[in-house]
């Protein structure tokens, strides 16, 4: 008696159970009853990117909709970034629903930093719906070039 089962690729196996769960909501679908719809990758919100160089770290962040005066903006101890916020739920007036993927309501994120920052130096601006935030990088975080003498 095998016990052995022959290797096939993971590929393979992920290519048939995805095509299974597409013929499974085919046959659901056609009664009314769809699966819901799952992004691949969770992402907080909201996304953000980051990034440094030899003086700065920045982010960004996509924030349409947002009122400046729903923002906040926090440098937690020196090496994390929050960010906090609110958005007004659209109701729009006698309107069925079908598909609300905006988030709305209160948010918040933090983030950690690549380095420690000076927090009373921070500049942030929001613009067209994309907050942008420049971070100097603490002097005490820098790398320090130490010359060696010859005797």
């Amino acid at each position: 008696m095998n016990l052995l089962a022959p290797w096939r690729p993971a590929s393979t196996i992920w290519d048939e159970m995805n095509q299974f769960r597409q013929e499974m909501d085919q046959v659901f679908g056609r009664w009314g009853a769809t699966a819901p719809t799952r992004p691949a990758l969770a992402v907080s919100y909201p996304a953000m990117n980051l990034w440094e160089d030899d003086e700065t770290v920045y982010v960004e962040a996509e924030l349409p909709g947002i009122k400046l005066e729903d923002l906040e903006i926090t440098v937690l101890g020196e090496d994390q970034l929050s960010v906090k916020g609110s958005r007004a739920a659209c109701q729009p007036a006698q309107a069925d629903w079908y598909r609300q993927e905006r988030p709305c309501g209160n948010f918040e994120r933090t983030i950690a930093l690549p380095t420690s920052v000076v927090a009373n130096k921070v500049e942030a601006r929001l613009d067209q719906g994309v907050l942008s935030i420049k971070l100097p990088i603490s002097p005490a975080a820098k790398p320090t070039k130490i010359t060696v003498k010859a005797e």
